[in-house]
């Protein structure tokens, strides 16, 4: 893709009915329970995205055998077949020559990989890239070092050089989640498997939301192989839920195949929708809090958003982000502690938009440049990590799409389709 597009608002009324791609939280875990079940199993609906594809990749570096094949309805979807091992890792580093792990930013990966190769009989080293460096891991390494695992990480971060040493009977340990319930997350996925005890150290609603999601999944999953059906991502869906509020009336835009689990914390967004005087990011919404802020400036009242201490240790820090990048298009925000408040706008500027990386952001104000005039995205490929086509989302014909126009910022040069997939 082009460094810089512009989003053109829409002219006219669209009907649509879009296809997301399937959840990323539900398709890494399903991979990891996949390749530790007892036989073949098939997951279909599964994202195809940059952070799926290194959780397949790094498990294929472990051993195992995964099959890819193609889904006609979603582009970004792929029905993967994992031939799982009961538990055993067959690939293994030594001391001397670690089996090396590419985690990315992806943190489901970097957890969940340093939990299962525990499993293992070898030495693996675990790194992702600067950003994932930066990201907390500490609880993590210090539960599977209770369980008796040996960890080196001078500061607790990636890169850390793992021991494997197989399953361990009556192992146990307590895993805190205020830094990320993806740790607890990650032992609850290789627990059965290792023969670990584990439990939660602490409250936090958050975190019990994702970890009870990690549960569900666990008690439903095919333990022997068989078949899963990964749904649709509600955060991904919150994004063209948000246009919808945006455009209508006179537009009608649906998201096809909408979760109706509520495995996913944002399948509750548009509950939210037209926004309440106060959203917290700990018990109500998750990643969606952001697409959430970018539609405040349209709310009929100043709207609070709170708990969001965990945002700043994600891809970007992403508390910041908004904060910053709402400014630049003339909303007024407040950030106080651990909460931003955005106030309602007469009048919205367009502004060149820093992503900081961040795909989330890329997205939010990519919906915020259907209506305002003048958003341009810089880096919008950035969108590769959990959702490749949105862009193709935006200026495919309806009712697939919304009929868009995204422009080369600098040339000016209308966009094509086939322009805007993020590699």
């Amino acid at each position: 893709m082009v460094e810089l597009i512009e989003i053109k608002p829409l002219e006219k009324p669209v009907a649509a009915e879009i296809t997301v791609p399937g959840s990323k939280s539900l398709t890494n875990r399903a991979l990891i329970l996949a390749a530790l079940a007892g036989g073949e199993t098939t997951l279909r609906g599964a994202l195809w995205s940059e952070d799926t594809q290194i959780m397949v990749e790094g498990l294929r570096r472990l051993g195992f055998v995964i099959r890819v094949r193609q889904e006609r309805r979603e582009a970004c979807n792929r029905t993967l077949v994992v031939r799982g091992l009961g538990g055993r890792v067959p690939n293994g580093g030594t001391a001397a020559r670690p089996l090396e792990l590419f985690a990315g930013n992806a943190g489901t990966v970097a957890r969940f990989l340093a939990a299962l190769v525990c499993l293992g009989r070898g030495v693996y080293r675990l790194d992702g890239t600067s950003r994932m460096r930066e990201r907390p891991q500490a609880g993590l390494f210090g539960a599977l070092r209770e369980l008796g695992y040996r960890v080196d990480s001078p500061n607790d971060r990636l890169p850390a050089v793992i021991f494997g040493s197989g399953p361990r009977e009556g192992a146990a340990c307590a895993v805190g989640t205020k830094e990320s319930s993806q740790f607890a997350s990650a032992l609850a996925l290789c627990a059965e498997r290792g023969l670990w005890q584990v439990t939660l150290a602490g409250k936090n609603a958050e975190a019990e939301r994702y970890v009870r999601m990690t549960r569900e999944l666990i008690r439903e999953f095919p333990r022997r192989g068989g078949e899963f059906q990964v749904e649709a991502d509600a955060s991904s869906a919150s994004y063209f839920c948000a246009a919808q509020w945006l455009m209508h009336p006179p537009s009608s835009i649906t998201v096809a195949s909408f979760p109706v689990s509520d495995w996913q914390m944002d399948a509750a967004f548009p509950r939210f929708l037209p926004l309440p005087a106060t959203v917290s990011r700990r018990t109500q919404l998750g990643d969606s809090i952001m697409t959430a802020m970018v539609v405040a400036p349209f709310a009929a009242r100043p709207v609070r958003f709170t708990h969001l201490e965990r945002l700043r240790g994600q891809e970007c820090e992403r508390v910041a982000a908004m904060r910053t990048e709402l400014a630049k298009c003339g909303v007024r925000v407040a950030e106080k502690g651990q909460s931003l408040t955005i106030w309602p706008a007469l009048e919205l500027r367009g502004a060149e938009i820093e992503t900081y990386g961040d795909h989330r952001v890329a997205m939010c104000f990519a919906i915020l440049g259907l209506k305002v005039g003048g958003i341009r995205i810089k880096n919008p490929s950035c969108v590769m990590k959990t959702f490749p086509n949105f862009f193709q989302k935006l200026v495919g014909r309806p009712p697939g799409g919304l009929g868009a126009v995204i422009v080369d910022a600098r040339s000016r040069r209308r966009l094509a389709v086939a322009d805007l997939f993020a590699t």
